[in-house]
């Protein structure tokens, strides 16, 4: 479905373009300008997938200077002073303006170049060297659990966050979190996060309490049980396939903390990690990964690559389309019902002895536990409001950086209600700081409110899909995703599309029905 999409998006796209050049030559000039401009970001992008796959570890600072050195281009191209006048030129014309798509993608235009034109490509460089040189320093960090190595590369980091926020501006009423908040999910702001976080924290924790203090617990049945990565890592990609991934234009690959990224319309990279004796979690992972990469290879950008309409509307959708994927698909009874025969004639033996139910009862055993990509969907939210609050606190200056493992261990015990034992289990966890994805957390529980509500609104409006997922007929999904989400790009803001779909607003009450709906007939309770 999505090449066909594609196909046809490319077709418009060609249409649009000769419609384009005689009557609104400026505007054609415009995208020709943005597809240049992301072109050459997207050579960034492979340098950034290879340094995380298969780069060696002594090409890091070399691959640093590259990276630096392309971000500054790159940032030229896309602060032209003549992307300026064009832009002025199409938002002066009346009959351009006509058209709702092409208004939509000239209103993101400006919004993008207004804040481009914010930072001086000097801290672009600047930025982009110091993430590349600072993710090979958490790596480090990382494997020897040493905070105190990885601090002063944090410390670098996050004072060039602040120098961006400070350029992008803090708004009125606001606070310097919300400019960086801002790049991730546009328009949101640390209060109206804090609004959400805060009676989802009350209803979670008693929620969690109660399931993990319950008399009947299904047990943890794929705990322990050893496979290799060459099976999981083929189970996975017979996962892929069939949920509509699609291996022409991207593939999967393995690196320390799993992403995707994408480096070009039809270049959707996936990596994930192994655990061999963990068979859920790479599965997780690469379900993750494959919702942000079928969110990127149904986006049109036959027709609007480098434009706003080809792009992601914010990090919250585009988390919904993982967590979607991961948790709502990944760890229900119907997946698994296809799931596990697949499975059982990969892993040769290993899984013979379980049943359908052992199986869906042990993905999803609540268990209070430390790394944030391990953990259920009970407690995922609480690792994500823990991180929330740190960050906020770090760009204040409440917090030193020095502080940060003590405060981490003393929040994280509030909160999920563990000592934290070192720091590769606490601070260090998370590859996002090192990256300088200061904002970028709280989209993890924006994703999740979204994929329930999509998910309500998916069963609604197609009541068959419980059983065309336990035949493994995962295209109706991935369709409705693609006509309601994908195909959209940033014509509407978050909130608009989630109501123009659903017909609500972005709600707590759908991911908490879906969640207890699930859960608490499984403890029994």
């Amino acid at each position: 479905m999505t090449t066909a999409h594609t196909s046809t998006t490319s077709d418009a796209g060609r249409a649009d373009a000769k419609s384009d050049s005689k009557d609104f030559p400026h505007y054609l000039e415009l995208r020709r300008l943005l597809r240049q401009a992301a072109t050459l970001g997207s050579v960034g992008s492979a340098l950034g997938w290879d340094q995380e796959t298969f780069m060696p570890a002594g090409g890091g600072a070399h691959r640093a200077d590259q990276l630096s050195t392309l971000a500054e281009m790159t940032h030229a191209k896309r602060t032209d002073p003549r992307i300026g006048e064009l832009i002025h030129a199409c938002e002066s014309d009346k009959n351009l303006l006509a058209d709702g798509a092409r208004a939509a993608n000239i209103r993101e235009i400006r919004r993008d170049y207004a804040r481009a034109t914010k930072l001086p490509g000097e801290l672009v460089a600047e930025i982009a060297k110091t993430t590349s040189l600072a993710q090979d320093a958490w790596k480090d960090a990382r494997a020897k659990s040493d905070f105190a190595q990885f601090a002063p590369w944090l410390t670098k980091v996050l004072g060039l966050m602040r120098t961006k926020g400070t350029l992008y501006g803090v708004p009125a009423s606001g606070e310097l979190y919300d400019a960086l908040l801002d790049e991730y999910e546009p328009s949101a702001t640390a209060a109206q996060i804090e609004a959400i976080f805060t009676p989802l924290q009350a209803r979670l924790t008693p929620l969690v309490a109660e399931l993990t203090g319950a008399k009947h617990r299904p047990l943890d049945a794929l705990k322990g049980i050893d496979v290799p990565q060459q099976q999981q890592h083929a189970f996975g990609l017979e996962v892929l396939k069939a949920i509509g991934f699609d291996l022409r234009r991207g593939r999967l690959d393995t690196t320390t903390h799993p992403f995707c990224t994408e480096l070009g319309p039809d270049d959707t990279r996936l990596t994930t990690r192994y655990n061999t004796s963990s068979c859920l979690e790479p599965l997780s992972s690469t379900m993750h990964e494959a919702g942000h990469g079928m969110y990127e290879q149904g986006l049109p950008k036959g027709e609007h690559y480098g434009e706003p309409l080809g792009e992601a509307i914010s990090l919250g959708i585009h988390e919904s389309q993982s967590r979607l994927w991961e948790n709502l698909v990944g760890r229900s009874r119907a997946f698994w019902a296809w799931g596990l025969p697949v499975a059982k004639g990969l892993y040769k033996g290993k899984l013979d002895h379980l049943n359908l139910e052992q199986v869906y009862g042990a993905v999803n055993v609540v268990e209070r536990s430390f790394i944030r990509v391990e953990s259920d969907e009970a407690t995922y939210n609480l690792h994500i409001m823990l991180r929330f609050g740190l960050e906020r606190a770090l760009v204040g200056g409440e917090l030193a950086i020095k502080d940060l493992p003590g405060e981490w261990n003393k929040r994280f015990k509030g909160l999920i209600g563990l000592d934290v034992p070192d720091d590769r289990r606490g601070c260090l966890q998370d590859v996002h700081w090192a990256f300088g994805l200061v904002g970028y957390f709280p989209t993890y529980t924006l994703g999740n409110l979204y994929a329930a509500q999509w998910w309500e609104k998916m069963h609604a409006d197609m009541p068959e899909l419980d059983a065309q997922m336990a035949r493994g007929e995962f295209g109706k999904i991935r369709g409705w995703l693609n006509t309601n989400v994908h195909a959209h790009g940033r014509h509407y803001h978050a909130g608009e599309l989630c109501e123009r779909v659903t017909g609500k607003p972005l709600s707590a009450e759908p991911y908490m029905r879906t969640l207890e709906g699930k859960l608490r007939p499984l403890y029994k309770i």
